[in-house]
């Protein structure tokens, strides 16, 4: 259950930091990481990562930074400050954004991990070509992919539904991180690319996040120990039976 545990990320999506850091004790023995989204973050500021830090979580900071190189070069240099294991921007910032944002976090000691997002898992191809890609979401995210690795940065977030097809691309040694998860049977809210906690684990998933299917819940630690119990038993799958 451990190896499972460190895989999987809870989304603090709260509207008070208060409940968020209350919520963020009780669940945090569960999960491996703690994500920190920018509604939480523009409510409470650095200190809430800092009063989760001091809890003993490692935060997952998802900001999705997305500006000219020099303003997410500051941006990671504080972040980095604050201790947070991991980082999200958005690839579509371009290479320049990226290798800037990877050098600054390597200058910052190496211990913060950059994640590139891809596309969105609230997008579908009609979403895309509105906007004026006229990649399918697939094909979008594994150019994006492509332009992150380069940057040298740890790892992507991304749909379970273009895991294994990314995993093909960059290789092993990226970490791949799936939002959009939904346990078996349960509501898929706004999402439309969404995967169960098994299938993206055996697509190739290293990290899950998940929110609603654990905050909304009636007991949230059962749910949070029930998906847990999903994923170990992908985790304990033999490969090719994958």
């Amino acid at each position: 259950m451990e190896e499972a545990r460190k895989r999987l990320i809870f989304a603090l999506d709260y509207d008070s930091p208060g409940e968020a850091e209350t919520r963020g004790r009780e669940i945090g023995p569960y999960v491996g990481c703690l994500k920190v989204g920018l509604e939480l973050f523009i409510r409470g500021g650095p200190q809430i990562v800092r009063t989760l830090r001091a809890q003993g979580a490692q935060i997952f900071l998802d900001l999705k930074l997305h500006d000219i190189a020099e303003t997410v070069d500051r941006a990671v240099a504080s972040a980095a400050q604050l201790g947070v294991t991991y980082l999200t921007l958005h690839a579509s910032g371009g290479p320049r954004m990226l290798e800037r944002a990877q050098a600054r976090a390597e200058k910052e000691g190496g211990h913060l991990k950059l994640l590139a997002v891809t596309v969105l898992t609230s997008l579908d191809a009609q979403d895309l070509e509105r906007i004026g890609y006229r990649a399918d979401p697939r094909a979008q995210a594994e150019r994006l992919a492509l332009l992150a690795k380069e940057a040298g940065l740890a790892g992507l977030v991304c749909s379970a539904q273009e895991v294994r097809e990314i995993r093909a691309v960059v290789g092993p040694s990226m970490l791949l991180c799936t939002p959009g998860i939904r346990p078996t049977g349960s509501d898929v809210g706004d999402q439309k690319r969404v995967a169960n906690p098994r299938d993206a684990l055996l697509a190739g998933s290293d990290l899950l996040v998940v929110g609603r299917p654990i905050r909304d819940a009636a007991d949230p630690i059962q749910a949070a120990q029930g998906i847990l119990r999903e994923m170990r038993g992908a985790l304990e799958t033999p490969r090719a039976e994958a």
